[in-house]
């Protein structure tokens, strides 16, 4: 998935960026909020991660603008004020949850996935669609239960179009799920790895789920659950 991090602290803005990239997600991270005014205009994220105290424009203000705006992907937010007006406020603002500092890495990844998990309109940790389950956790495949070798881009690929399900997305959206600059983009990769993802999904069982919208981008016609 494509997250946003709005964190002023340059070490932890670093660390967030590092530990959420090995955990499979493509990271930007801003230190401003109106910094990340600029990106969400131009770029489509799943996911934000606010500080409240930003300078500048502060992370309720970052908020309030971006709902104000229509964004509607989720929100959590990170602050060092624990009281509970601190984080009605945020909630208040337009926030989906919040992680209060210090915290454990291990409770943001957990509440990362759990708000995306909603978003898409799942609530357990699993995606189904006939005999493929797709494991959010374990970032697994398999098929009849049996386990496929998916490499990390495939999986990427995968995943975003088992939540999208019977959505047609563009190769534009599918390549910013793998690559954070604009340099490293090259839509001829996707074709690749979608043609790729396809054989391993067929080997065994037939399953195609996958289809070309020509012109716009791919599909997963099979209802997930």
């Amino acid at each position: 998935m494509k997250l946003i991090v709005v964190e002023d602290e340059a070490l932890l803005r670093h660390h967030l960026l590092t530990r959420l990239g090995e955990e499979g997600h493509v990271v930007e991270a801003v230190a401003d909020g109106e910094s990340a005014l600029r990106k969400v205009k131009d770029l489509k994220y799943d996911l934000a991660v606010i500080d409240l105290g930003l300078p500048g424009m502060s992370g309720i203000e970052l908020i309030r603008e971006l709902r104000q705006q229509g964004q509607q992907m989720p929100i959590l937010i990170l602050t060092a004020r624990g009281s509970w007006q601190n984080k009605v406020e945020g909630l208040a603002a337009g926030a989906d949850d919040y992680v209060v500092k210090p915290f454990q890495f291990e409770e943001l990844e957990a509440r990362l996935k759990a708000l995306l998990r909603r978003a898409s309109g799942f609530v357990q940790s699993t995606i189904t669609a006939g005999p493929l389950t797709l494991d959010l956790n374990k970032k697994q495949a398999t098929l009849s239960g049996e386990c496929i070798g998916l490499t990390a881009f495939e999986y990427r690929i995968l995943e975003y179009l088992m939540r999208h399900q019977q959505q047609v997305v563009a190769k534009e959206r599918l390549i910013e799920q793998l690559y954070p600059d604009d340099e490293e983009r090259d839509q001829n990769v996707i074709e690749v790895l979608v043609g790729r993802l396809r054989r391993k999904l067929e080997a065994d069982v037939g399953f195609k789920p996958i289809e070309t919208v020509r012109g716009q981008g791919y599909i997963f016609n099979e209802a997930c659950q």
